[in-house]
């Protein structure tokens, strides 16, 4: 009960098409590669009943309680998924797919593999950018399985330690690369990801939505910016709020 009570949280789930259901699955086990990039541009929660609660995206970790939310099962074979749905909807704890809530997720009733990493947006213009950036990703991973080429992936428990070092250190969380270990500042992933993923953002249209993704690299994210406002009034959260509404009027970072 006390969870389900918190749970006044707010996400940015983004859609992307997938022409062939045998790509969805590979697709999504390759994007939790990505997943601390996307949760560390996009944190925008560091506040919690008043107070500062030392975390980028306390968001990210309320949410998870829920047993089906958070990271979810990895599956080979849609076989192995309509299991598990199967055993969800018989034993009473889901009535429909769509109350599988985790932060990747297929959409059988739209086509498409859901995004649902970020955090709320405060401004039209960090909206697009993100949404750019999750098309550009799942476009550059479908276009590898078209050249036949394995995409890459990482161990679950790396993805969930990079879960929580984005959650909690966003723009300065020092992420897992891959299966080897390998370690860097998130900020500089994200800076060697946008030039690899230019040319398909060119493809698409998107090229200038995915460049706005430098303007938070400069002017930092919304945990950032809000942090910010707060140490300038003393703490006072009413400025903070006030300031969330500037950026929403304007449709950019302020």
């Amino acid at each position: 009960q006390w969870w389900g009570r918190q749970m006044l949280i707010y996400g940015v789930h983004v859609h992307v098409g997938i022409e062939d259901r045998a790509k969805v699955l590979p697709i999504s086990r390759a994007m939790l590669g990505y997943f601390a990039h996307l949760q560390s541009l996009s944190a925008s929660s560091p506040f919690w009943g008043g107070k500062d609660t030392g975390y980028a995206s306390n968001r990210a970790l309320m949410f998870q309680q829920l047993p089906t939310a958070g990271l979810g099962f990895q599956f080979e074979t849609w076989e192995q998924l309509e299991g598990y749905v199967g055993d969800m909807m018989h034993t009473g704890v889901i009535d429909q797919f769509d109350e599988v809530r985790w932060d990747l997720r297929p959409s059988p009733r739209f086509g498409t593999l859901e995004t649902r990493i970020c955090d709320g947006a405060t401004n039209l213009t960090e909206v697009l950018a993100l949404a750019a950036l999750n098309h550009c990703l799942v476009e550059h991973l479908s276009t590898l399985l078209d050249e036949g080429k394995e995409l890459p992936t990482i161990p679950a428990w790396f993805a969930q330690e990079n879960k929580w070092r984005s959650a909690r250190y966003g723009m300065d969380a020092i992420i897992i690369l891959d299966r080897a270990g390998n370690e860097e500042l998130v900020t500089e992933a994200v800076s060697k990801l946008l030039v690899e993923l230019e040319p398909v953002a060119a493809r698409l249209g998107c090229l200038a939505e995915l460049d706005d993704v430098r303007l938070i690299l400069r002017r930092g994210a919304s945990y950032q910016r809000q942090r910010a406002v707060a140490r300038r009034n003393g703490g006072e959260l009413d400025a903070v709020v006030r300031a969330l509404v500037a950026e929403m009027r304007a449709g950019r970072p302020l």
